[in-house]
């Protein structure tokens, strides 16, 4: 019946239990203890709410709120957030900082990896997540109050909502065509992305490489991999721990190195695009840039009859899209002997010219300073450099840097030649300084510069507008005069 149209007995019995309710305040010592204790001071007058609460609003009469799901739970201790903070994470923000905390009710103490309530000032919850008692994160929000009403089978539920979660990354990935025939690398889950914070499963081929950078990834790992190992062609598992990350999570290196023991894979052949590429388990992040898949393919389409050059080119993504893309003459460059031994590896497995696609092993910055002063020149350059600004406070020196290295990629870049420049450092793309950076680059270089197209990573990696945050990858490509 529409609420509207509510009986005036029923009007009159829900008015008097608001009453009842705003004359009976009571601020619990544990969410637990609150509600023994609640049903205890008045039975009636609860099972009156809980009755008139389901006939009275039709939207939740099949929905347990958040509060009532953790009471009929021993334990579940609630998160309350300082004022002004709860918005925020009302709109879906998944990290609450420890900053953003008043208090924490509930004994014991939870502790890291428990399911708890977060609320807001009035101990309201807005939703629920995990906790951590060491991470600068003291919770990894999951679902809100509002999500939770939309889908209760996952109110409070880790492992449900795992199993949800993952395949709905794995339908929105076969929208996006992913894997193909002629694709088969891809991002499955893209952390906070996929509403998933912590956690990434990269697919390549037959073998699903995961990376772990939060505590409750490792305290669910069992959970995860039975998930995995249910994909379609699956044979194998990699488990990346991010251990820097995880210490500050506060868990024991020892025990995660120990539980992450298993032995190295083989590497693994995939497919992108088209072209094959042998892919290391145990190389850089999970072993292959899928993010830069879109912008790999885009190189190809500019590259016929130019002379190209890939800096820092890892196992050769870009200078392999150039070369079958019709480029007369690629150098690839990049200062690891495995990642240069790996693109020769890619080179013979497309049947390409190694005369042609050449890759040699030297620190970037010392050969565009030899190219320069000999007066080379390419038609098509790409500098994609590894991480230089990790974190916010060392942005300052990281800028210096990408000056450095933009400036001398411009000036071996041809007049009127096009020049690709990407930074994978969140802390520069969310800065918004890099557009900056090249213009006053170009400037100090005595170059004009034209922006052509703007890009960042693959559809595969979605990012979650509440946690910009999440954005790292910048890819502009210029026009050099």
């Amino acid at each position: 019946m529409d609420a509207m149209f509510w009986p005036c007995r029923q009007l009159a019995a829900y008015a008097a239990l608001e009453s009842f309710n705003a004359f009976m305040p009571f601020v619990p010592p544990s969410l637990s203890t609150s509600c023994r204790m609640l049903h205890g001071i008045a039975p009636k007058n609860v099972r009156l709410s809980t009755r008139l609460i389901k006939s009275l609003s039709p939207s939740s009469h099949n929905y347990a709120s958040l509060q009532e799901v953790a009471c009929n739970r021993e334990g579940v201790a609630m998160v309350v957030l300082k004022k002004g903070k709860t918005q925020l994470f009302r709109d879906g923000s998944p990290m609450v900082y420890s900053g953003a905390v008043d208090r924490i009710i509930g004994r014991p103490s939870p502790k890291s990896g428990d399911i708890v309530l977060v609320a807001d000032g009035t101990e309201k919850p807005i939703g629920w997540g995990l906790y951590n008692s060491v991470s600068m994160f003291c919770v990894r929000l999951m679902q809100t109050e509002d999500e939770a009403a939309m889908d209760p089978s996952c109110a409070l539920n880790m492992e449900k909502l795992l199993d949800k979660r993952i395949k709905a990354a794995i339908d929105l990935r076969r929208r996006m065509n992913l894997p193909s025939v002629c694709t088969n690398a891809y991002r499955l889950v893209n952390s906070e992305g996929d509403r998933l914070s912590g956690l990434i499963i990269d697919i390549f081929g037959n073998t699903a490489i995961i990376a772990s950078s939060a505590a409750w990834v490792e305290k669910y790992k069992p959970k995860i991999g039975s998930y995995v190992c249910l994909l379609d062609g699956i044979t194998q598992i990699k488990w990346r721990p991010s251990i820097d990350i995880l210490k500050a999570e506060g868990l024991d290196v020892a025990d995660i190195e120990e539980s992450n023991s298993s032995p190295s894979l083989e590497n693994v052949k995939v497919m992108e695009n088209g072209i094959s590429y042998k892919v290391s388990s145990n190389g850089q992040k999970t072993g292959f840039y899928a993010d830069q898949r879109e912008n790999r393919q885009f190189i190809s389409t500019l590259s016929k009859d130019q002379r190209v050059l890939d800096i820092c080119c890892y196992s050769g993504g870009f200078a392999l899209n150039a070369a079958l893309g019709g480029a007369t003459d690629v150098v690839g460059i990049d200062s690891s002997l495995s990642a240069i031994e790996l693109a020769r590896e890619n080179v013979l497995l497309n049947n390409l010219d190694p005369e042609k696609v050449s890759f040699s092993r030297e620190d970037a910055t010392e050969f565009m300073k030899g190219a320069a002063s000999r007066l080379e020149m390419w038609d098509l350059v790409i500098l994609d450099p590894p991480k230089l600004a990790p974190r916010r406070k060392v942005l300052q020196s990281a800028s210096g840097m990408y000056r450095n290295l933009n400036s001398l990629a411009m000036q071996i870049t041809k007049p009127g030649g096009l020049l690709m420049t990407c930074s994978c450092s969140g802390a520069m793309t969310q800065s918004g300084m890099f557009l900056r950076i090249l213009q006053a680059t170009a400037a100090k270089a005595k170059k004009r510069i034209t922006v052509l197209r703007q890009s960042g990573a693959a559809c595969d990696h979605p990012i979650d507008p509440s946690y910009p945050e999440g954005t790292y990858l910048t890819n502009i490509l210029l026009r050099v005069l």
